[in-house]
């Protein structure tokens, strides 16, 4: 039987590292590909079917391989050219910013890849597995694993890379009326009269507020989050040089900080943008989270998080536009504070909100409550995975409790060395900084598969010694 490496998850994140794996690996390896969800390549982000649910950025990033950048941008282009594909190319955004296209149709781009894989000259090397893994046992040879599911089938792989994406915590304070975001097939059955409250005012606010307008709601809706920040909205860029840190403005967070604001008053002296500087320091952000001490990335995380990541990850126009005239026309109303106790009730839930910068709580009473705040501690999700393999010592959560704790080889450190486990993406967070986005999360899966085939190489020369 062909060794196998496993991977975790089919959204972007998994999605990426198997179709990579399947071009590092020796053609006599092959990849299992495990996910848990409705369908392979889609996962959260990608499997709505809304179309004013945009990608939050420009197709021209959006490749899925590296050395091709415009391979997203050209699927889109024959697609447009079909006429039997109208409807779908009728969502597709043309900005001044950029083109935006929405969500599922990016979902469908991945799903295509997947389908290409599958049905590619020579013998299957690709395997779909319709199941949730819910464990890794330690295997009978040297680092290999028994990936166990919940239907109950067990499949042996030398080695296994975990790419779950987001994974999904407690979400906040209990109620009986809290409704999934992602799930908005039950927001048709709410009350037109009753406001709706998000928690969080982020990119998931902008799909949730599209999600129940789109499903019919016309209510009030409240976005409730510490600060009460709105993403900042897309606009054309010009390029600007990789500014120069030294290493003094690495030893505190303040000193980052001015280093960054003096960068920008000379992108905007010389008639630029805050975006253009932002969107240069992509590359080197990882590097600068690294080389902060520890205690001013803490600092970062309990004060200037929320300021970078509306300015980081920002909205389509046509998404902020639409968020703008809901706020123009008093149906959706933005507030900053924070959520103290929630009591439900018959029909409606009572919250109680220290509105910030204020002595006085405040009573808000809502129908349904939509958790849009994003990722979470490690240790709060309900993942039974992740939950085995830290009761086993194979993982551990990482810097600040974000994601799991791995090395520069993304392998997953833990208390029991040896074992053969990967992981990249949204649970890379704290151990880097970029990783949630396409662009990252594609470059870390081209780097996963090249140290995979490493490893497989070495364990070749290693057996024949």
């Amino acid at each position: 039987m062909a060794p196998v490496i496993a991977v975790v998850g089919a959204g972007f994140s998994g999605s990426m590292a198997a179709l990579h794996l399947l071009a590092a690996l020796p053609r006599h390896w092959s990849v299992l590909l495990c996910e848990r969800g409705n369908a392979f390549g889609r996962g959260l982000a990608y499997g709505t079917q809304a179309a004013d649910h945009l990608l939050n950025l420009r197709a021209a990033t959006m490749s899925a391989f590296p050395d091709r950048p415009n391979h997203f941008s050209d699927w889109l282009a024959r697609l447009a050219g079909d006429p039997t594909e109208a409807a779908a190319a009728a969502g597709i955004r043309h900005t001044p910013a950029g083109t935006f296209a929405p969500r599922g149709l990016y979902g469908r781009y991945l799903a295509a890849l997947l389908t290409e894989a599958l049905t590619a000259e020579g013998a299957p090397r690709l395997r779909l597995v319709h199941d949730a893994v819910i464990d890794l046992e330690p295997g009978l040879g040297p680092g290999g694993v028994t990936v166990r599911t919940e239907g109950g089938q067990a499949f042996a792989a030398a080695g296994a890379v975990l790419a779950m994406g987001h994974v999904a915590g407690p979400g906040g304070p209990p109620s009986a009326h809290r409704l999934d975001p992602w799930a908005p097939e039950a927001f048709g059955r709410l009350h037109p009269h009753l406001p709706v409250l998000v928690v969080g005012s982020g990119l998931t606010m902008v799909d949730a507020v599209a999600s129940l307008r789109g499903q019919g709601f016309s209510g009030k809706i409240l976005a409730l989050s510490r600060r009460g920040l709105l993403p900042r909205v897309h606009a054309p860029t010009r390029p600007w040089p990789v500014p120069d840190v030294a290493p003094d403005d690495l030893a505190s967070l303040t000193r980052l900080t001015q280093r960054i604001r003096r960068e920008i008053a000379a992108a905007q002296a010389a008639g630029q943008d805050w975006r253009d500087v932002v969107d240069v320091l992509r590359p080197i952000v990882d590097y600068l989270w690294r080389a902060l001490p520890a205690a001013e990335r803490a600092r970062f995380l309990r004060h200037l998080r929320p300021f970078w990541d509306v300015h980081r990850h920002r909205a389509a126009p046509p998404s902020a536009v639409a968020v703008a005239d809901e706020i123009a026309a008093g149906r959706l109303e933005v507030r900053a504070g924070r959520i103290l106790a929630i009591a439900d009730e018959p029909g409606q839930a009572v919250v109680t909100i220290r509105p910030r910068g204020a002595s006085a709580d405040v009573a808000l009473t809502v129908q349904a409550i939509l958790d849009a705040t994003g990722i979470g501690p490690i240790s709060e999700s309900a993942d039974p995975l992740l939950r085995r393999l830290a009761a086993r010592g194979l993982a551990r959560p990482g810097p600040f409790g974000l994601g799991l704790d791995a090395g520069p080889d993304y392998r997953l450190r833990s208390a029991k060395a040896g074992r053969l486990l990967w992981t990249l993406g949204p649970l890379l967070r704290g151990t880097l900084w970029e990783c949630i986005a396409v662009p990252d999360i594609r470059n870390q899966a081209v780097e996963v598969a090249a140290l995979v085939a490493a490893e497989v190489e070495a364990a070749r020369h290693a057996a024949v010694a």
